[in-house]
């Protein structure tokens, strides 16, 4: 069926330039709760089903249904609310204007522009007087550019009432393709600690820069050669990265702290016990063959759930969503689509861990273009996916025959 003849260009552009024009970074006041106050808004005067979920103060996810007649598949679209914060935008983060084909702005590209796309897509489906079989469940979700509180409270809603859903889309940018897996992700600190001396008096203090220099070296021997041999299919192979280093506090002063902050991919097979065990090994191996070594391993707060760890994606190729979704894909592209097999986290991590449902990410605009001082997205994929939307939920939710 041909959605577009449901909604307008028009309509899904306007609703996303209102969305970017409310600011919903984590230096705003309450955050998301403006956006997710318009939302609900919208949804309602659109008469649609929505309720909004507190998640903590005024931060609050908005709830939307399309309810089916309980003879088919349950398919939950998600998205976030939050952006980054502009920082030095080169163009101005709020107006939302339209140029060159594109719609500017901070959060059109991540993600105001998929969560317009799947609220028009309900709507479409509304107006076009299908009865479907499933439910469809819109999440606008709170907090993924950080702790992802969203969705977290909304899984671990579905967990404990045993409520069942068959298939998910994480509306994330991906470029016409689509991700069936990605990497899960651990931020860690390392603490080195010395003893403070005059730069003069060196041999009097223990230089914990020094001591630093020799966790990297190890973590290089030892560390990264193995993370080279593990791989998998859809997520590419485990990584890390030394994010930054901090130590000292003058020229002439040996420096009694060193911290090291690092970035840490890792897939199928491995764990955030196993990956912190990893470093922990090589922190012993040093701390015994040198007693002046002291070092602690620590998982940073910045990345850590309320319940959760930033879990992988866990790949289902086999899965109803897949299949439907590459069928849409395959009949609109005239090709076959392309599978990201290393891109960021999502929310779509929590979502297949913990809510153990079938996802993949698929979104319009493109992943070059998030948190960028020029983000923008295409206009042509804002109309785009509304259609593709509908279609996928179609497909995998069923239509009454009448």
């Amino acid at each position: 069926m041909y959605f577009k003849d449901y909604y307008t260009n028009d309509e899904v552009i306007s609703l996303t330039q209102e969305l970017i024009r409310i600011p919903s970074h984590r230096l705003v006041e309450n955050r998301e709760s403006k956006v997710a106050e318009f939302i609900y808004r919208y949804c309602i005067e659109n008469d649609l089903d929505a309720t909004m979920e507190t998640v903590e103060g005024k931060r609050r996810n908005v709830i939307v249904k399309l309810k089916g007649n309980g003879g088919g598949r349950t398919l939950l679209l998600n998205g976030h609310t939050d952006t980054v914060p502009p920082y030095d935008m080169s163009i101005s983060p709020f107006e939302a204007y339209i140029k060159d084909g594109f719609l500017w702005g901070r959060g059109g590209n991540d993600m105001k522009g998929a969560l317009s796309c799947m609220i028009t897509a309900m709507l479409a489906i509304k107006r076009s007087g299908i009865k479907l079989k499933g439910d469809i469940v819109f999440v606008a979700a709170v907090g993924e550019e950080e702790k992802s509180d969203g969705t977290e409270h909304y899984i671990k809603h579905l967990l404990e009432t045993d409520i069942k859903v068959d298939g998910a889309i994480v509306g994330e940018p991906s470029n016409y393709g689509y991700a069936l897996g990605h990497r899960g992700l651990e931020w860690i600190e390392i603490k080195i600690y010395g003893v403070a001396a005059h730069g003069g008096i060196p041999e009097n203090g223990v230089n914990a820069i020094s001591k630093a220099a020799t966790v990297i070296k190890r973590i290089e021997e030892k560390l990264m050669p193995l993370l080279e041999t593990r791989k998998n299919e859809y997520m590419g192979p485990s990584v890390m990265n030394f994010g930054t280093i901090v130590g000292g506090s003058q020229p002439s002063t040996v420096a009694d702290n060193c911290s090291i902050k690092i970035d840490r991919r890792y897939i199928p097979g491995e764990t955030v016990e196993s990956v912190l065990k990893e470093y922990q090994d090589i922190l012993d191996e040093i701390a015994a063959d040198d007693p002046k070594f002291k070092a602690e391993l620590i998982c940073m707060d910045e990345n850590r759930m309320n319940y959760f760890d930033h879990a992988p994606l866990i790949a289902e190729p086999d899965a109803e969503i897949v299949k439907c979704t590459y069928k849409i894909l395959q009949d609109f592209l005239k090709r076959e689509p392309e599978i990201a097999r290393r891109r960021g986290w999502t929310d779509a991590g929590v979502i297949s861990t913990y809510g153990r449902i079938p996802t993949l990410v698929l979104g319009p605009g493109d992943l070059k273009y998030s948190h960028t001082k020029d983000e923008r997205i295409p206009l042509r994929d804002l109309v785009d996916f509304v259609n593709l939307y509908a279609q996928i939920a179609i497909e995998f939710c069923g239509v009454e025959v009448c």
